[in-house]
């Protein structure tokens, strides 16, 4: 585990950092033919720096390039175990630069620097690593084609791939794509957050270091309708890999029809429950997993558990756990491994969260808070994301299930209970991509991620299935009869 330094010592890493100020195209930084754009520091409003952004001609360069880079094969012709080489280097590159980057994800996003120390950094380079080992690994397969014919299923990379990333995880989320993407051989461009460009662009530069290719790997910051259009709507994109908000994720289906058909995989927004039942065993354990999954990264989590439904009978004794619990989430500075939550993104998400509040409190930082609600309530319908949990009763399993089904959702859920064929019917029936069981969590790198709903379509992220959405299935049909026997005609 990572040794979290003092607030003074990320402090004076943070003024010594050197930021990323242009697109990454082609091999190198280029200044885009947009405009100038600030990032800024969410925790004090100053500006981190200005960056030159990407428009429609960049996004015709980079894909062409991209489509050049593919076509010649330098990285999709590339043996499996070559490019597993390339990637785990990069990893190394990542690692030693992990402070940095944490130090440089903490500024630019809001989130705090013991998150981006202990998950984040290590999360990333995990999951770089994880489908690297498994380019090399993955095989194809043949069919039951009888005595005369043999019937051969390969996978090809897909292409290139527009990656448009979110927020709330900018380097996890962009591990998760570009992770299997090249390790399949596609060639990526990364459209990061507008808020969050920083830490994409750094490690674009470190992939090029480690030896993908040209065109192979490119980052264009900007808006949404200078860049994330013009890759959705563009006929030369093969497929675009999305994480947002479900509203966003609607759009890109719509330049897919309205363009070459693009295969699109959306990994979207949720309402996720939390179903803890009657015979719910240690409600210190409870509320120590809802605890961290309603308030960690600022409830700015597609999986944050954002409802609580909790069978009437112990929902007191819960209640004043979770209660104490929340005392131990100190939110301030990110900058200060003290704290576990920092900053929202930008005053107009702050607006947004503390319009379900009611609040009145301006300034980046909003305190965890639990509302008890109806379950038509706005709040309990709504996808807040922010560190706002919501808590219903329910008076039994049934209408439990019942209530953590009632949403357009459903990306992941949780049940916890003392019963093993409770557990399991519970898991069974609640709609969700991943369910848990007296635990919060979303798996590891090994399980398929995404969601039911309007919270995902097309794809999952992470485990083998992830490899999937970025490779063609190509079937070669070989026919292995004896020609001369089909010359003996009667």
């Amino acid at each position: 585990m990572t040794d979290l330094l003092t607030r003074a010592e990320y402090a004076a890493i943070a003024q010594e950092l050197d930021f990323p100020a242009t697109p990454f195209m082609d091999g190198k930084f280029r200044r885009g033919n947009g405009p100038m754009m600030a990032t800024l520091n969410p925790a004090t409003g100053d500006t981190i720096a200005n960056i030159s952004t990407a428009d429609q001609t960049d996004v015709d360069f980079a894909v062409e390039k991209a489509r050049q880079a593919f076509e010649q094969g330098h990285w999709a012709r590339k043996h499996p175990s070559e490019r597993k080489d390339v990637l785990i280097k990069l990893c190394k590159y990542i690692t030693r630069r992990q402070r940095e980057l944490a130090v440089m994800e903490s500024l630019d996003s809001g989130k705090p620097i013991r998150d981006c120390e202990l998950i984040d950094l290590p999360e990333t380079i995990h999951c770089l690593k994880w489908h690297a080992e498994a380019a090399d690994k993955i095989y194809d397969q043949t069919g039951p084609a009888g005595d005369d014919a043999m019937s051969v299923i390969v996978r090809e990379p897909i292409g290139v791939v527009a990656a448009v990333l979110p927020w709330n995880f900018p380097l996890m989320m962009l591990a998760w794509k570009i992770g299997p993407a090249l390790a399949a051989g596609c060639s990526v461009i990364v459209k990061p957050a507008e808020q969050t460009s920083l830490t994409a662009l750094r490690v674009a530069e470190l992939a090029h270091m480690a030896g993908v290719p040209r065109g192979v790997l490119q980052v264009l910051p900007g808006d949404g309708p200078s860049v994330g259009e013009p890759l959705g709507r563009h006929m030369d994109v093969d497929m675009v890999s999305f994480t947002g908000s479900t509203a966003t994720g609607r759009r890109f289906l719509e330049y897919a029809a309205q363009s070459n058909l693009k295969k699109v995989v959306l990994e979207c927004g949720g309402k996720n429950p939390a179903v803890v039942l009657k015979d719910a065993e240690n409600l210190d354990h409870v509320a120590e997993h809802i605890v961290n999954a309603a308030f960690w990264n600022a409830g700015q989590n597609c999986s944050a558990t954002s409802r609580l439904i909790v069978h009437k009978d112990i929902k007191k004794p819960l209640m004043e756990r979770i209660t104490a619990r929340m005392r131990d989430w100190k939110t301030g500075d990110p900058l200060d491994p003290a704290n576990h939550i920092g900053t929202l993104i930008d005053e107009g998400h702050c607006a947004k969260v503390r319009g379900f509040l009611k609040s009145k409190s301006k300034g980046p930082f909003v305190e965890p808070t639990v509302l008890d609600v109806d379950p038509d309530d706005p709040a309990a319908r709504e996808e807040i994301f922010g560190p706002v949990l919501t808590v219903m009763e329910a008076a039994s399993t049934e209408q439990a299930i019942a209530m953590a089904n009632d949403t357009n959702y459903g990306l992941a859920a949780s049940v916890f209970t003392a019963n093993a064929r409770t557990a399991i019917r519970a898991a069974r029936d609640l709609r969700a991509g991943t369910v848990t069981v007296n635990c919060y969590g979303e798996g590891d790198m090994s399980t398929p991620f995404g969601g039911y709903k309007q919270s995902g379509f097309g794809g999952r992220d992470n485990g083998l299935h992830a490899h999937d959405q970025y490779t063609e299935l190509k079937t070669i049909w070989i026919d292995l009869s004896d020609p001369a026997e089909g010359d003996n005609v009667g």
